[in-house]
């Protein structure tokens, strides 16, 4: 099996996409964080007002924001131009939430990278606007659910 970000000397390597064809490409990425009972129980309509302002709402600005920056990040990552991200979180339980985020281009190279990042900031912006409240949150699994685009499709429900 060979990796594609090493070259033939072993070396880590960007890989070059200049010959691929521009498709349209979308990544879906899925989160579950227990937030606990003590936490969910202070939403009011699916919200949290705190002193840093609303909780979701930040969580997803900041998780678009992270889509944005993948490539300043993960050092692989090409610099994309996005066409779209749509994060949604979900209240699941009396304990959980469900993060996801929805990323799209138009280019050569996919963007799943660009969706796991914008999932795992959106739960790393709810941890820290809530730890006062609790410190137990526990982002459980974070998963690629779809990649449309490019060689193959994928997904994995």
């Amino acid at each position: 099996m060979e990796f594609s970000h090493i070259n033939k000397k072993g070396s880590p390597k960007m890989v070059n996409v200049s010959d691929k064809k521009i498709t349209k490409r979308t990544a879906i990425a899925k989160a579950t964080m227990f937030l606990g009972t003590e936490i969910i129980s202070h939403f009011t309509n699916d919200e949290l007002i705190t002193k840093k302002g609303p909780v979701f709402q930040t969580a997803i600005i900041a998780g678009i924001q992270a889509v944005k920056k993948t490539s300043e990040l993960i050092p692989m990552c090409h610099p994309l131009l996005i066409n779209g991200v749509d994060v949604d979180i979900n209240i699941v339980d009396t304990e959980t939430i469900e993060v996801l985020c929805k990323v799209t281009i138009e280019g050569k190279t996919g963007v799943e990278m660009e969706a796991l990042t914008g999932v795992n900031i959106t739960c790393l912006t709810i941890y820290d606007m809530c730890k006062s409240i609790s410190q137990e949150m526990v982002i459980k699994e974070v998963k690629l659910l779809e990649k449309t685009g490019g060689k193959s499709d994928i997904k994995n429900g």
